[in-house]
């Protein structure tokens, strides 16, 4: 298969990064599925979409005729088989647990067609360990996307050694046709290179925090004003989700068994007490 050949694109998981993920790939021209198990998560991933892009309208960043051709493109459907009988390349946006994952793309070998690539998004589950679960190994990868992925041009694409070269090309010339900026990572590694990267600056932050040099207010602030970030290290953890966070720093911590890979205390306690962010409304800020 080459990437020319794609027509078909299926996202399981409706989440902020699957639903993001799919209008990207509607916006490319491509036919796209949305797949969740529930149907109310799809009833609040098309509002949610409605929402952002009619904003975008209203920005002038948009025409209405390029949205409504998008929305043409999607569809929003709870039956898993139905989602990729056709489709070519399969993208799996789902809960940071490698058990659900391996049980999802089990599925997705049996019902893909043979040709289609399955790629998942995660940025902490490295696809050797999906790949084992399935009967085509060599087309499996990840293909990891930022949040939000309607406006993050980054997406890492991942060569695993079970991942056969034409798999990593068609992925990296996919990510150009959604007018992304692929990077190759030529081999596996908990974190791939972005939040490598990102995680130290967590780490850190939650140091200094903890340890009351600083509040998380004025960590955002020295991390904006001082090295020009967009956002401070407890604004991102809001917007990305903590509950995604506290996954993440569990399942790293389960693989390598160093004491410095636990989660933070803080980060701990506000997933405990379901203050996971913007999405539930509180996290280190109050969005209430």
């Amino acid at each position: 298969m080459k990437a020319e050949e794609i027509k078909s694109i299926t996202v399981v998981g409706s989440g902020l990064m699957g639903s993001q993920i799919g209008m990207v790939c509607a916006l490319a021209g491509f036919d796209v599925v949305i797949n969740d198990i529930e149907q109310h998560s799809l009833d609040k991933a098309k509002n949610n979409l409605r929402e952002l892009m009619d904003r975008r309208v209203q920005k002038g960043k948009m025409t209405e005729v390029d949205v409504s051709q998008a929305f043409d493109k999607l569809q929003f459907l709870t039956s898993l088989e139905d989602s990729v009988r056709n489709s070519d390349y399969v993208i799996e946006a789902i809960v940071e647990k490698l058990e659900v994952k391996q049980n999802l793309f089990q599925q997705l070998d049996g019902l893909a067609p043979k040709h289609a690539i399955l790629a998942t998004n995660s940025s902490t589950i490295v696809s050797s360990k999906l790949a084992k679960v399935t009967n085509r190994p060599e087309k499996v990868c990840n293909f990891h996307f930022f949040n939000p992925a309607l406006v993050m041009e980054l997406v890492e694409v991942v060569k695993g050694d079970h991942t056969s070269e034409e798999t990593i090309q068609i992925s990296m010339e996919l990510a150009r046709k959604l007018s992304k900026t692929p990077i190759q990572i030529n081999k596996e590694i908990l974190g791939f290179v972005t939040n490598r990267i990102l995680t130290a600056i967590f780490d850190e932050a939650f140091y200094l925090y903890e340890n009351g040099y600083a509040s998380f207010e004025e960590i955002d602030i020295a991390c904006k004003k001082g090295l020009n970030h967009p956002v401070g290290p407890f604004e991102l953890l809001d917007l990305t989700g903590i509950d995604l966070n506290y996954y993440i720093k569990q399942f790293t911590y389960n693989e390598t068994k160093d004491e410095k890979d636990k989660p933070a205390k803080t980060l701990k306690e506000k997933f405990e007490n379901k203050e996971w962010g913007r999405k539930t409304g509180k996290g280190f800020y109050d969005y209430n």
